[in-house]
């Protein structure tokens, strides 16, 4: 089957950000997401997930373990199970990444306290 951001399942997370499932799986996650500039997710971790966040287009900051890391399109960077972490945009353009988790990490989600 063939998927993209034109037929996948369609989300919304925060308060403007977009997601759309390419695979949607138990083992194995890709998402594609959109995040305009300004907007950010909250810290969290996953107890069994680990991550790959492949950026598309823009710039990624990522807090991971309180440490700040940007990551450039055509980057990725690895998220272990248990690392605390979240992204932003804090550039002027949208950002466009792919995360993908093994296993899914929807309903595995921790959220730090604020």
């Amino acid at each position: 089957m063939i998927t993209s951001t034109q037929n996948a399942e369609h989300y919304i997370w925060g308060k403007e950000c977009d997601g759309w499932h390419l695979l949607n799986a138990d083992s194995l996650s890709v998402i594609q997401e959109r995040m305009p500039p300004g907007t950010g997710e909250q810290l969290h971790y996953h107890e069994r997930a680990q991550q790959v966040f492949y950026i598309l287009s823009g710039m990624a900051t990522f807090e991971v373990d309180g440490e700040l890391k940007t990551v450039s399109p055509g980057e990725s960077i690895h998220i272990n199970p248990s690392t605390r972490h979240r992204i932003f945009n804090n550039g002027d353009e949208d950002l466009h990444f792919l995360v993908i988790s093994e296993p899914k990490a929807h309903g595995d989600r921790v959220n730090c306290p604020l």
